[in-house]
């Protein structure tokens, strides 16, 4: 993932900061409890794609 796109990335819901995790290929959402899939390289920005983490995974 680009450090450059990591940078101006944010979460679409409530504007946080996005943790990288490129164990699972996603970007999470500490605050909302989501995490963003990576599919191809490319971020997917949508809350209808994001799964929800688990309260233990914060």
């Amino acid at each position: 993932m680009d450090a450059r796109l990591l940078d101006i990335l944010v979460c679409p819901v409530c504007k946080a900061n996005l943790e990288y995790r490129k164990a699972r290929a996603e970007l999470v959402c500490k605050p909302c409890r989501l995490a963003f899939p990576i599919r191809d390289g490319i971020p997917i920005m949508l809350e209808d794609e994001a799964r929800q983490l688990p309260s233990e995974d914060r």
